[in-house]
């Protein structure tokens, strides 16, 4: 990856890879999770039990990078006296959904075999393992990695994922057999297989979509994968996108029913847009709400805060923070609000601003119901505009405004007749003698 942090905390839909895996882990409701970092990993830790208070997670060290099986056998203390499935997961392989997990489990105890491993096809399987199956075809012989395999092992479409279900009675006894007899000199976990198929123990696989994680470009790959899961649920749940490949959404974004959703928009975490809202082109959306038959954008920003009550509009390029827009209100162009309650059907003008911050500290703007901003006004917290009040274009507001007033906050407006001409006229021969110098 190149990068400075572990890859497992590289982010795929707003969270990091390890916390999608930790959350789908979650859902099978195991009776301990054992996580193997490697050192100075504690953000990997904190991340998963984020993402999953519920797991019950053991963090251990793996000190040596020794290979896969050398990774699992750091498990030993923790899962001393289990007998029962044990399933191996990578943190780099994110998106193996709960009902894979579920179903690579229920592979091996119908087949009543050793080992059962999750395998994936691909057209171009260069740097995976390949599965060899028994003539049967369902019976797994061996996993060989790609740099031991033959020329016709490596014709094999069917790969290793390094997903792996486990009977735990004789998990570490076999991997207690493991040697580093390969080109990488490395323990692999996956020689278990073989040596499980040596005892006479049954070992078995299954198939499912398999997305595992080494470069940028892999990342890249994985959140392609994710963002077209997120966007058939969310069309699957009721919601319309009109361009669904340009819509790109968090891990927990929801979507109501009757939503419409417009070319180009970015949902980044705790996004809920209400039913029938509709979210036009080109917004991007952070930590917001939206009620149900409000309108966003287009080129709208909401950041962390922003509630859109009932039927509200959000127009172009306004922006939104931490500010509760009340029912049938409209900020329909060029504004600013920031740290403020807006009131129901109260009105901003284009060009206002909420001056919420003084430097050192935000402070809060409150307008009231059936207020109407004037375009271009200035308002400068902490400052409250009572309901019915009408704030003129182009004031500064500093202090309060009571209810039904009209307040004026900018200067007398001063004309000269024929001063214009005057002033052009100046200005023309100064441009002249610029000419000439």
């Amino acid at each position: 990856m190149r990068s400075r942090k572990p890859k497992v905390l590289h982010a795929l839909a707003g969270r990091p890879m390890i916390a999608h895996l930790a959350a789908s882990v979650a859902q099978l409701r195991p009776a301990a999770v054992v996580l193997v970092v490697g050192p100075g990993m504690e953000a990997v830790t904190e991340a998963a039990r984020r993402a999953a208070p519920s797991l019950k997670i053991v963090s251990v060290v793996q000190r040596e990078r020794r290979g896969t099986g050398h990774a699992v056998q750091q498990a030993r203390r923790a899962l001393a006296g289990h007998r029962g499935d044990v399933l191996v997961l990578l943190g780099d392989g994110p998106l193996v959904e709960a009902e894979t997990m579920k179903r690579l489990v229920a592979a091996r105890r119908v087949n009543r075999a050793a080992v059962a491993v999750l395998g994936f096809r691909t057209p171009g399987p260069s740097h995976y393992g390949r599965l060899v199956l028994g003539s049967d075809g369902k019976t797994l012989e061996r996993i060989v990695e790609a740099r031991d395999a033959s020329e016709e092992q490596k014709r094999i479409t069917l790969c290793n994922s390094g997903v792996i279900a486990v009977e735990g009675a004789v998990l570490f006894e076999m991997l207690s057999k493991l040697r580093p007899d390969n080109a990488k000199g490395e323990l692999y976990l996956t020689d278990i297989v073989e040596i499980a198929r040596a005892r006479g123990l049954r070992c078995t696989y299954t198939e499912a979509e398999f997305v595992a994680i080494n470069s940028r470009a892999e990342l890249a790959a994985a959140e392609a994968v994710l963002q077209e899961r997120l966007r058939q649920a969310a069309m699957d749940a009721g919601a319309t996108l009109v361009d669904p490949s340009t819509v790109w959404m968090s891990y927990d974004t929801v979507i109501g029913r009757d939503a419409v959703i417009g070319p180009s928009v970015f949902f980044g975490p705790g996004v809920r847009i209400g039913e029938g809202a509709e979210i036009r082109s080109f917004c991007h959306i952070e930590g917001a709400t939206v009620a149900p038959g409000a309108i966003v954008g287009p080129f709208a920003r909401l950041r962390p805060g922003a509630e859109i009550g009932p039927s509200a509009h959000i127009g172009n390029f306004v922006e939104v923070k931490n500010a509760r827009i009340g029912e049938g209100a409209k900020a329909n162009h060029l504004a600013y609000l920031g740290d403020a309650h807006v009131g129901a059907r109260a009105n901003i003008g284009a060009g206002t601003i909420f001056c919420n911050y003084d430097g050192y500290l935000k402070h809060m703007t409150d307008i009231g119901p059936d207020v109407f901003i004037g375009s271009n006004a200035t308002l400068v917290a902490p400052v409250k505009v009572g309901a019915r009040a009408f704030v003129a274009a182009g004031s500064t507001v500093t202090d309060p405004v009571p209810a039904d007033a009209l307040a004026f906050g900018r200067a007398r407006q001063t004309t000269r007749k024929q001063a214009g001409a005057a002033l052009r006229a100046r200005l023309k021969r100064a441009k002249d003698r610029k000419k000439k110098g």
